[in-house]
């Protein structure tokens, strides 16, 4: 929990006690603009609450791909019962009936605005549980509780691998997803085992179960571009709309785009953002092309079941690499 909040499980709750309430307050506040707040304010907003989202940034979701963020704010937001506050940060919340949220200007720490409302979810992240487990006593120094591990999931203490010491998990910090654990867990055993192997962060896909749903692997474009600016090459991104996709369209879900960003002189695939119906699933594809560094100009010619939702990314691929379309 932030400094200044209380929570009391009932009126100003995680996410743990978000989806055990007795009751569906009219009211609730949302402190946090990422996953767990927008697929909460998604929730609750379909069940007839009306939300404030409160993000300390000044721009909501700003871990997405800002066209990404963009679509999913007209969306997923704009629409609903759902009002936006950025720029603020929520210096103290009392629980109680009703909850007192004090709203600070994140710049200047200086209170804005007072809010009263029924209820309070904070989704803020999570912190890892390293205390008391000894570390200390090996030389082993946590960063912001974070134990330090290489790609084969080595405990490292002074930038050294610690024999027989291994850390897998929200616990490192690398990446707070439970298939990034697993895939962490299966990394750590293969070594234990004498089988060299490293986790390929890059290739590992995440995604937000909203409607439509969010999901991307890789880069975004201005991490990209900011890569290519470091190691001198440009980057390139195309679009494809789901409005055009024939089985979207079938479903009446047509809301929805597929962005795919590459590097222009060797057409390696950097990332790729999916926003629309089961892009949850739709995003392994593009995960498995990035975890063999594919390029576009390969994947323009892997065929795709019609009619699918996979030819949004087929659509988009074949535009990267300049092939046009059917």
């Amino acid at each position: 929990m932030p400094p200044g909040i209380e929570i009391d499980g009932k009126t100003v709750f995680t996410s743990d006690d978000a989806v055990r309430l007795e009751s569906l307050p009219k009211w609730i506040a949302i402190i946090g603009s990422g996953y767990i707040g927008l697929e909460f304010s998604d929730i609750y907003t379909a069940l007839g609450c009306e939300i404030t989202m409160i993000e300390a940034l000044d721009q909501l979701m700003p871990t997405f791909d800002p066209d990404i963020a963009k679509l999913a704010e007209r969306v997923l937001i704009a629409p609903r019962d759902i009002e936006t506050k950025v720029g603020l940060m929520a210096k103290k919340i009392i629980p109680g009936s009703p909850v007192i949220i004090e709203l600070a200007d994140f710049k200047t720490k200086e209170v804005v605005e007072v809010l009263e409302v029924d209820a309070c979810l904070v989704a803020t992240g999570r912190v890892p549980v390293s205390k008391n487990l000894g570390l200390e006593s090996i030389g082993v120094e946590t960063v912001r509780g974070y134990i330090p591990v290489n790609d084969k999931m080595q405990v490292l203490a002074a930038g050294e691998p610690v024999q027989n010491l291994w850390a897998i998990g929200d616990v490192n910090g690398k990446m707070m997803l439970a298939h990034a654990a697993s895939a962490q867990g299966i990394t750590a055993v293969e070594n234990i085992c004498g089988r060299d192997r490293e986790v390929d962060y890059l290739s590992i896909p995440a995604a937000a179960f909203t409607h439509p749903e969010i999901s991307y692997v890789g880069m975004t474009e201005p991490a990209a571009k900011e890569l290519g600016k470091t190691e001198g090459f440009e980057v390139a991104s195309v679009k494809t709309y789901f409005k055009g996709n024939s089985k979207a369209i079938a479903e009446g879900e047509t809301d929805g785009t597929a962005k795919v960003i590459y590097r222009q002189d060797t057409g390696e695939l950097l990332g790729v953002h999916i926003f629309g119906l089961h892009a949850s699933d739709l995003i392994q594809e593009a995960a498995n092309a990035i975890a063999q560094r594919d390029s576009v100009r390969d994947l323009a010619f892997r065929v795709h079941t019609h009619p699918t939702l996979s030819e949004v990314l087929d659509e988009a691929f074949k535009r990267a690499a300049g092939t046009g379309s059917h």
